[in-house]
């Protein structure tokens, strides 16, 4: 006897075997029960989540003899009939190939004659999205008004394309994406029933992969036992079957992602080309690996969101403490725009390549996430003392070409007085015990001295200087310096004007008491 593909062979037969759908079954079955059967039907939802199979079971189900709790039961002649496609009451109509006027005008004629034998006769239209408008046009009065003998049941994937005159003639049942759990568990128990052997691990990894589609799991675990005969499905088994990749090699990826390492990004590529992985489905998972990153760094209590094992939880915990939200959902973004380029590129590799080196060089991009980036990399630099480096690759070079900075003034025309003196050593101290914002202006802050002698705070942009120059900040200020030295300073705030240097306009009373600035975090 030929062989049965899992999904055909494990196609449910009664509503309550239906898996994820429990909005709609429980619907149909209590109109069944009632009698309140509709005589127009609108599946919709994506691939493999049960929209014909659910067709089939309500075709049975209106003309079986012996229904139990709404379900057809699978033994009486009717049953029989609409499960071996043998009934002249259930017609099925593939829309995709028969999509014109005259395919629903032999429908038209054939709807006028009542059923052989049973109660109804039921049309099922798969794919109807496909029809023409003038097969549309053709089905909307038998469909507003069909004989009390007739259900039409339309299945669509796309629902957008269907004309707003036969939706609104429909009930309209949205299946949903079934959960990974609901997957896990209908695969486990169908692995029971055919004795096959599979870790627990490989059946969770179908179940996300099949991306809430029943049937593209079934065929997913059909293809990696066949692969793999006699044996016991692991985990690595489906990662080789399927050309994915282990989470192991994401965590190595973004490491060298996070260290700006591009010959260390690119050798994991290589490494992965040559074990012969899909470069496509790579770019998905890592997409979905950096979106649970987020997700953990976002929140603590995410162990219920987060299909991972606890040990693969604490290294994501981790890794998201690594780096920032911003930078995250940049790497997200890219990588989202990358797996769209990709479903129709010829070369993979170079866009997959193309796409990490912009995840190690922000500089490439000028978006506003980009620049952020940039701006992080550069402080980083700054903190590690690289001050007027520029870095190529993994080599570092000095630029020699740096013009001399200008001579600064480095005398005042009249003498500083010993509060401020004092005031300006003990200034980044001081600065640094502010709270708020405040203390972050305060950093960007250089100090001249005024008339009357007051103490100069000089920001570098008129946005700062407002900020700072209100007066309860310029209160906590002055209390902030009164407890440091023991004396009151007058305060004045600045700041540099647009297109003009602070040397310009202002002398740095810090270099001219020789002071070491030190800025605290």
């Amino acid at each position: 006897m030929a062989y049965t593909a899992l999904y055909r062979k494990f196609r449910p037969g009664e509503f309550d075997d239906v898996k994820g759908q429990e909005h709609i079954v429980t619907t149909l079955k209590n109109q069944i029960k009632a009698e309140r059967i509709g005589h127009a039907y609108l599946f919709c939802g994506t691939r493999g989540t049960g929209k014909t199979t659910v067709a089939k079971i309500f075709a049975k189900a209106v003309n079986c003899m012996n229904l139990s709790d709404g379900n057809p039961c699978g033994e009486c002649a009717m049953c029989k009939a609409a499960a071996s496609g043998a009934s002249m009451n259930v017609i099925e109509i593939d829309a995709a190939s028969n999509n014109g006027v005259d395919n629903i005008r032999e429908i038209r004629e054939e709807v006028a004659y009542r059923p052989a034998e049973g109660r109804y006769k039921v049309y099922i239209i798969d794919e109807v999205h496909m029809l023409s408008i003038g097969a549309f046009n053709a089905l909307l009065k038998t469909l507003e008004e069909p004989p009390e003998y007739v259900i039409f049941i339309l299945a669509t994937t796309e629902v957008h394309k269907i004309p707003i005159t036969i939706l609104s003639r429909c009930q309209r049942y949205d299946f949903k994406r079934i959960s990974i759990e609901a997957i896990s568990d209908r695969l486990r128990e169908l692995m029971e029933q055919e004795n096959v052997e599979v870790e627990e691990r490989a059946i969770r990894y179908v179940a996300k992969a099949a991306d809430g589609s029943m049937r593209d799991a079934l065929s997913l675990l059909d293809q990696c036992i066949a692969f793999y005969l006699g044996q016991k499905l692991t985990y690595d088994h489906v990662l080789e079957v399927l050309g994915a990749v282990d989470t192991d090699v994401f965590s190595r990826l973004l490491r060298h992602i996070l260290k700006r390492d591009v010959t260390g990004v690119l050798a994991v590529v290589e490494e992965l080309v040559m074990q012969g992985k899909e470069l496509a489905q790579l770019a998905n998972d890592f997409t979905w690996y950096l979106r649970n990153l987020l997700l953990a760094k976002t929140s603590d209590n995410m162990e219920d969101v987060l299909d991972v094992s606890s040990e693969n939880l604490e290294q994501l915990k981790e890794e998201a403490q690594m780096t920032e939200t911003s930078v995250l959902l940049r790497y997200i973004r890219i990588f989202s725009e990358l797996s769209n380029q990709m479903k129709y590129a010829v070369q993979k590799r170079i866009l997959l390549e193309v796409a990490l080196i912009k995840l190690c060089r922000p500089q490439m991009e000028t978006s506003a996430d980009s620049l952020l980036d940039r701006i992080r990399s550069l402080e980083e630099r700054i903190e590690q003392g690289n001050f007027g480096e520029a870095v190529q690759g993994n080599a570092v070079y000095i630029n020699e070409n740096v013009p001399p900075a200008p001579e600064k003034k480095a005398v005042l025309e009249r003498a500083i007085p010993e509060d401020i003196k004092e005031a300006v050593k003990n200034f980044r101290s001081i600065a640094a015990g502010a709270t708020g914002l405040l203390k972050g202006y305060l950093k960007g802050a250089k100090l001249s001295l005024g008339g009357d002698d007051r103490l100069l705070i000089v920001l570098p942009d008129e946005l700062a200087a407002d900020f700072v120059s209100r007066e309860e900040h310029k209160r906590e200020l002055a209390g902030l310096i009164e407890e440091k030295i023991g004396k009151a300073v007058t305060l004045d705030v600045r700041f540099v004007e647009e297109g003009r240097h602070f040397e310009e306009s202002f002398v740095d009373i810090e270099e001219v008491v020789h002071m070491d600035i030190t800025i605290e975090d």
